[in-house]
């Protein structure tokens, strides 16, 4: 059974985490000074916890929340570009309920997938350092822990296989010859499969780098891998929210 109770009392601990005083600094005058288009909204200014099925089968990991996109919503990928380009992906595939992610309470629902991030503050220059990385590891590890159904792990972006690597090797899971990172590639690691796509960040999207179709590719396979059949929209599982600030 899904480990609901402990998948939200890690998410609790995450929001409250303040071990990064850069991280804290920097997420916390993002969320004063705000972005013009954003004036009037209230910032989350937090780390951003998890977010998804508890019985999911495929996990979906990031870099980092963005400084006016999970750092504002309070929900990884959400209200932001990247996110557009993936939530519309997941949804494509059959794995979320609707094309969209605004806002914690817009109804967005996953079916048979999680989303996480190997740093959980919005990073100055979205470059966390090696520090801040580590410090955040551990949260990532007990999140591959308590989902115990996973069977893939997606790793958008060269930072999120390194940071699946890494958590995975705290687990006792080290990987041997490391692999390497490349759209598409996959490595068996333990009971667990790793597929890599580019980053859905515009730089990657809008040069073409990473296109619809390829990342439908690797969700479809991340989907058949993981043994997720399609499913008729409007019945994904119901599943936890993060915690309310």
């Amino acid at each position: 059974m899904p480990d609901v109770g402990g998948l939200q009392a890690l998410s609790e601990e995450i929001a409250s985490c303040r071990t990064c005083p850069r991280l804290v600094a920097w997420r916390e005058e993002v969320a004063r000074q705000r972005r013009a288009a954003f004036a009037g909204e209230t910032y989350w200014g937090r780390p951003v916890p998890g977010f998804g099925d508890p019985a999911a089968r495929i996990l979906v990991v990031g870099l980092a929340p963005a400084a006016h996109g999970g750092n504002r919503t309070g929900r990884i990928f959400t209200g932001d570009r990247s996110g557009d380009f993936l939530f519309a992906a997941l949804h494509r595939c059959g794995l979320a309920n609707q094309p969209t992610s605004a806002s914690r309470d817009d109804g967005l629902r996953l079916r048979g997938a999680y989303i996480a991030a190997v740093v959980r503050c919005c990073p100055p220059g979205n470059r966390p350092m090696p520090q801040e990385r580590d410090n955040c590891l551990p949260y990532l590890a007990r999140e591959i822990r308590l989902l115990d159904g996973l069977r893939v792990v997606v790793c958008l972006g060269a930072f999120a296989w390194d940071g699946a690597l890494r958590a995975l090797d705290a687990l006792g899971l080290a990987g041997r010859p490391r692999p390497t990172f490349g759209h598409g590639a996959e490595a068996l690691i333990g009971a667990y499969r790793l597929i890599g796509s580019y980053h859905p960040s515009q730089q990657n999207t809008f040069t073409g780098k990473l296109t619809p179709e390829m990342v439908d590719a690797v969700l479809v396979r991340a989907a058949s891998v993981a043994g997720i059949r399609e499913q008729p929209e409007g019945r994904a599982r119901a599943q936890r929210r993060p915690p309310r600030r």
